[in-house]
């Protein structure tokens, strides 16, 4: 096999885009260049690398084999042309994704544990859903995330290779409702009082699970409110507009006006948080981000 450092770039460019015009647009090539790139990769190690699709394209099981190697090298190449060059090292880059309900608590407190401990690691943040961040690592366009499961804890998707989970924290699933409402003064409310109730759910889709209702009782909650946001929904709560879920891990970020209730009459609902990356090692700037994340959690 014999491919070079440019094509690996090209390679790691169209992971992240998504597309072949994207990925030129990015690289300030053509769009006819990085597809001619892509049939040459594919040619040199004999094997297919990408599904081209409708909207776009992904990359095949060897793709993500070879992309994980790609960067690896490319890691090399730059770090050996620093040395060469006498050019100080640079900041590390690490892109970590979340789901929504790990920014409020999770996040601050390991970027303040990070800024302490590896200093020169530089993070860049985007949110979603699991299944939404899973799709971001496979493809690159994140290097780790932090990810929830429920039982019995299965692999966050079934592709193969398995991604490499750090369970860090379980947490409760409760119910927000507002603190002068229908369940003033109480810490629980059984399950069958909950399916009358308002509910203020995030928007969801064939791709995307629909969050803020109890388990269970989709199909038949009546749901008055969709938000994705975290904020807009604790706030439509306190305003007496509806009730949602919540992750126990939140309870001391809720807004005035707003208590957590448990669920009596089913059982406990537990979410796993997970910090997920792709197999193989890890370079020491997503080790340290990790380590910042558990820290955080389990301090």
């Amino acid at each position: 096999m014999d491919v070079s450092s440019a094509s690996l770039r090209v390679l790691c460019r169209i992971a992240e885009a998504g597309s072949f015009t994207a990925a030129a647009a990015q690289l300030g090539y053509t769009q006819s260049a990085v597809s001619r790139q892509a049939i040459a990769l594919e040619r040199s190690v004999g094997a297919t690398l990408f599904e081209r699709q409708t909207d776009g394209v992904r990359l095949t099981e060897r793709g993500l084999t070879l992309l994980r190697h790609a960067r690896t090298i490319l890691e090399s190449v730059d770090a050996a042309e620093r040395d060469l060059t006498g050019e100080a090292p640079r900041a590390e880059l690490v892109r970590l994704g979340l789901v929504l309900s790990a920014g409020p608590v999770i996040l601050p407190a390991a970027l303040a544990r990070l800024a302490s401990t590896a200093p020169r690691v530089r993070v860049t943040t985007r949110e979603g859903t699991t299944p939404g961040m899973t799709r971001a690592l496979r493809t690159g366009s994140i290097d780790v995330a932090v990810l929830t499961s429920r039982p019995p804890h299965r692999p966050p998707d079934g592709e193969s290779p398995r991604l490499h989970i750090t369970a860090v924290q379980d947490t409760e699933l409760l119910v927000a409702a507002s603190a002068a409402g229908t369940f003033a003064g109480r810490t629980s409310v059984h399950v069958d009082e909950l399916v009358d109730a308002p509910w203020i759910a995030g928007p969801s889709s064939s791709a995307e699970p629909l969050l803020g209702i109890w388990p269970g009782l989709p199909g038949r909650a009546r749901i008055v409110h969709s938000a994705r946001d975290w904020l807009t929904k604790l706030h439509l709560v306190a305003g007496g507009f509806g009730v949602t879920t919540i992750p126990e891990g939140l309870s001391p970020v809720v807004p005035p006006g707003v208590i957590s209730l448990r669920v009596q009459g089913a059982p406990p609902e537990i979410r796993r948080v997970l910090v997920a990356r792709l197999p193989g090692t890890a370079t020491p700037a997503v080790t340290a981000v990790t380590r910042a994340i558990t820290s955080a959690v389990q301090p």
